[in-house]
C-alpha cells in the first residue's frame, strides 16, 4: 500500500477506522518513517486511537489527541498544531469521530489539509453495519461527512467485516458493493481491510491485524 504524507480515515460509526488507523501507523513506523497519529474522535469515548498510546510509544509513534481523551471530562479541547507537526516532517495519520458529527472537527483543521497536496481522505465503509448496505446509503453518508469536514474525500477503502464471525464468502460478497459505491461516487476502490490470514492471496487486500476489541472480548 503507498501512503501518503497526511492519511485521515473516515466513516460511519463502527466501521473500524480506528483499527485500520493504528495498522496504517504502525506500518509506517515499520517502514523506519516519522509517524504522528491524531486522534481526532471527539464523539466516541470508546475504540479510540489515543488507548494504543503505549503500543505506539514503543515503536517511536507520537499520538496527539484532545486534552479529554482517556478521562471522564465531557467537553474536550482540540489543540494540535497539525501545520507545525507536517512542517516538520514524516507522516501524520489523523483518526477522525463516525458519520458528520465526528467530521466537525477536521473542519477546524480544513484550511491546513486542504492546501496540503500529499494526502489521501479515505472514506472507509462495513456494510455490515446499519446504514450501509447500499451504494446509496453509503454515499449519502459520505457527502455529510465531507460537508461537516469542508474536506473532500479521495478515495475508498472497504473495511467489511462480521468480527470475529467473519468469512471469506463475507470478503467476497462485500466486493460488489464496494465497486458500486466507487462507481457512484467517482473514487478509486483503493484496497478491502481484512484480518491478516483471511485473504491474503486475494487482488486488492491490505492485510490487518485486530487491535480494537469490545471491552468484553
Amino acid at each position: 500500500m503507498n501512503f501518503s504524507r497526511l492519511m485521515i480515515i473516515t466513516g460511519h460509526y463502527g466501521c473500524g477506522k480506528t483499527n485500520l488507523s493504528v495498522n496504517i501507523a504502525l506500518d509506517i513506523a515499520a517502514g523506519g518513517s516519522k509517524c504522528t497519529v491524531i486522534d481526532l474522535d471527539i464523539v466516541n469515548p470508546y475504540f479510540r486511537t489515543a488507548d494504543f498510546t503505549e503500543l505506539f510509544g514503543k515503536k517511536g509513534i507520537d499520538v496527539k489527541a484532545p486534552v479529554y481523551a482517556n478521562s471522564n471530562l465531557d467537553i474536550p479541547s482540540i489543540n494540535i498544531p497539525l501545520a507545525e507537526i507536517l512542517s516538520e516532517g514524516g507522516y501524520v495519520v489523523m483518526d477522525v469521530g463516525g458519520d458528520d458529527e465526528g467530521a466537525k472537527a477536521l473542519g477546524r483543521y480544513a484550511p491546513v489539509i486542504n492546501a496540503f497536496e500529499d494526502k489521501q481522505v479515505l472514506y472507509t465503509v462495513n456494510k455490515f453495519r446499519y446504514l450501509s448496505r447500499t451504494a446509496e446509503e453509503m454515499l449519502v453518508l459520505m457527502r455529510e461527512i465531507e460537508l461537516a469536514g469542508s474536506v473532500r474525500c479521495t478515495g475508498l477503502v472497504n473495511n467489511s467485516n462480521l468480527g470475529a464471525e467473519t468469512r471469506r464468502e463475507n470478503i467476497e460478497g462485500s466486493l460488489p458493493l464496494f465497486e458500486e459505491l466507487s462507481q457512484a461516487a467517482g473514487l478509486p476502490a483503493l484496497f478491502t481491510a481484512v484480518k491478516r490470514g483471511l485473504c491474503d492471496d486475494m487482488p486488492g487486500i491490505y492485510p490487518v491485524d485486530i487491535y480494537v476489541k469490545p471491552p468484553w472480548a
